[in-house]
């Protein structure tokens, strides 16, 4: 199953044998925000809340050039599947993950987006918007009468984003170290 994001780009849907590799998404976006911290969590993560009830989708590169394929991001072995050929690993540039939140105030279910990610030379083309876009066309289908995300505050760019999209502060999550 493939849409057309933008010329060049192809959204593809994953599939569970696809875990190694959205852990491997998680590493790098969480890489690029906290570089000096230990991830080896996030693997934990995707094995609690990984399932066919929160969809996975891929963004894959079409147009790659050998310079720029050169800078995609590298994917050892163990996150590639072979079960996928339709899917060329060394053009992945995105990554989509949503799932399920419960609105407290009103108990109703709703779309979430556990993770959104771009190659940071394939940002500022539109496919952010573009993945926001095919998260909420996919909460709507469902019946889910809003969707939300978490993002953080240091995160500027992707805080820009959401706001040009029409999302907007809900709560604040505060915590302190203790």
């Amino acid at each position: 199953m493939s849409a057309q994001l933008i010329p060049g780009y192809a959204l593809r849907s994953g599939s569970g044998l696809d875990r190694a590799k959205l852990v491997k998404f998680l590493h790098l976006t969480y890489e690029e925000l906290y570089p000096d911290r230990e991830l080896g969590h996030l693997s934990q993560t995707v094995e609690q809340y990984f399932s066919n009830q929160t969809p996975l989708w891929w963004i894959e590169c079409l147009k790659n050039t050998p310079q720029e394929q050169e800078n995609l991001p590298v994917l050892p072995s163990q996150y590639l599947n072979p079960k996928s050929p339709a899917l060329n690993p060394q053009s992945v540039v995105g990554c989509l993950w949503l799932g399920n939140a419960i609105d407290q105030t009103t108990g109703l279910r709703h779309g979430h987006i556990f993770l959104l990610y771009i190659a940071p030379e394939h940002r500022r083309q539109g496919l952010g918007a573009a993945l926001v876009i095919h998260a909420e066309n996919w909460a709507r289908s469902r019946g889910d009468r809003q969707i939300g995300l978490q993002v953080f505050l240091s995160n500027q760019p992707a805080m820009n984003l959401y706001q040009k999209l029409g999302y907007q502060s809900h709560s604040v999550w505060m915590n302190k170290s203790l």
